[in-house]
């Protein structure tokens, strides 16, 4: 028997596991290691497709700070540092830096996170600002899209002379990949505009999910294009994209042109995070990779997403998922009212709400699934998601044949199963 610790909130279980009959599906293993100050460093005096920071931002410039939240492992807490030094030396005033970090429609950053994302040091120094997607007075409208839908953003995106965007590319079940031009929308858009870009992932005409949409996808994807759009808006001067490893410190950056840098850390996270596998397997046990990836059920999903590309209809997907802040909206459990989930997706044609999208492809995977789930939430709500909780891996298999293969995922968000005929 082999055992693997599966990531847990901020600890760990331990499984033992049969390796005849189980296979890992993880990341691939390098000699990558978190990368020293030096090292982002020289990557900054190397950006991609675009000038040096250096010559890009000078004394008398206003710079803003895009950071991802606490929903996101980005190796901020140095990169940031960084950054805000060599803005100082090259003649930036700290007074004429603020941070802003993107929530889109999640809840606030707390205090206690602000210190963990950015450091003591940064927090102490650097004004931060909080984006709110519903409160108007924080938004300004920078253009439209088709149908007439305006784009709007946190006027502190106009309100400064430089944007520089930060954050980390990994997997997104409908628009691609995180990252990159998502800081902006839906990272700092207004609730309105987020679902308008948002809701393009779904085709209402045909059913279920329009084509080109989905996880690694970029060229054709309408969610990832339509944000791309609104970002160009903004055309931020300047931008950094990590990949992180699985404490979340950066082992790779990608620094330079908002757009130019980000595709290249997208090819290169799914070079290293995708797994060929030749079959689909009974059994599927994945961890979300713990915090911050398990924060809360909406987030927890991208993990149950990944898994199912290795699952056999019908089959055993075994969920480790603390989620710390419970599920991640407060009005998430309306939309599991529904009687199944072509019913839930005629209720977001009617009236279409971004967390509305998350709770349908859950059900489309509880319903082709056999999902059980170890959580800290609570057994009704797990039923009322069609899911059932267990306490332990163990007890979760104890139904199953001892014939029976399966995957197990440790980084369920970051790893990719890649079958041939795998769905989008």
């Amino acid at each position: 028997m082999t055992t693997i610790e599966l990531g847990y909130g901020r600890s760990s279980n331990t499984l033992e596991y049969d390796d005849a009959r189980f296979d890992v599906l993880a990341p691939n293993e390098t000699a990558a290691h978190p990368l020293s100050d030096n090292e982002v460093n020289a990557a900054l005096d190397a950006p991609i497709e675009s000038p040096p920071l250096e010559e890009l931002i000078a004394a008398g410039d206003t710079v803003l700070i895009v950071v991802s939240d606490a929903t996101r492992a980005t190796g901020s807490a140095q990169i940031i540092n960084l950054l805000v030094r060599r803005l100082i030396q090259n003649g930036i005033q700290p007074g004429d830096i603020a941070i802003i970090f993107a929530t889109g429609i999640h809840r606030a950053v707390r205090p206690d996170e602000k210190v963990e994302l950015l450091t003591l040091f940064i927090t102490q120094r650097i004004r931060t600002l909080d984006h709110d997607a519903y409160d108007a007075s924080q938004l300004i409208q920078i253009g439209t899209m088709e149908g007439g839908v305006p784009v709007e953003v946190n006027r502190a995106l106009k309100e400064f002379s430089k944007v520089i965007i930060t954050g980390a590319v990994g997997f997104h079940y409908f628009a691609g990949f995180t990252g990159g031009r998502k800081s902006i929308c839906p990272g700092l858009a207004s609730a309105a505009t987020i679902e308008a870009t948002h809701m393009r992932a779904l085709d209402f005409e045909r059913g279920g999910r329009r084509e080109g949409v989905g996880a690694g996808l970029l060229d054709g994807n309408a969610v990832s294009e339509e944000c791309e759009r609104v970002a160009a808006m903004i055309n931020p001067a300047f931008s950094s994209n990590a990949i992180v490893d699985e404490h979340g410190h950066a082992e790779e950056v990608f620094v330079g042109h908002w757009r130019a840098a980000h595709r290249r850390a997208c090819a290169e996270y799914v070079s290293g995070h995708s797994a060929k596998i030749k079959e689909k397997r009974d059994v599927v046990i994945v961890s979300c990779g713990g915090s911050p990836y398990d924060i809360n059920m909406i987030q927890a999903h991208k993990a149950l997403d990944m898994a199912a590309a290795a699952c056999v209809d019908g089959g055993l997907i075994i969920l480790l998922a603390e989620c710390e802040d419970g599920l991640g909206r407060a009005d998430f459990m309306k939309w599991f009212e529904a009687k199944d989930s072509r019913a839930l997706e005629m209720r977001l044609r009617d009236k279409y709400e971004v967390n509305g999208q998350t709770a349908w492809a859950l059900l489309t995977k509880t319903e082709r699934f056999r999902v059980h789930i170890i959580t800290e939430l609570s057994d009704e709500l797990m039923r009322q998601m069609r899911m059932t909780k267990s306490r332990t891996v163990n007890e979760a298999l104890a139904n199953i044949s001892q014939d029976a293969t399966g995957y197990i995922m440790p980084r369920g968000a970051a790893l990719l199963p890649d079958f041939q005929n795998r769905e989008r």
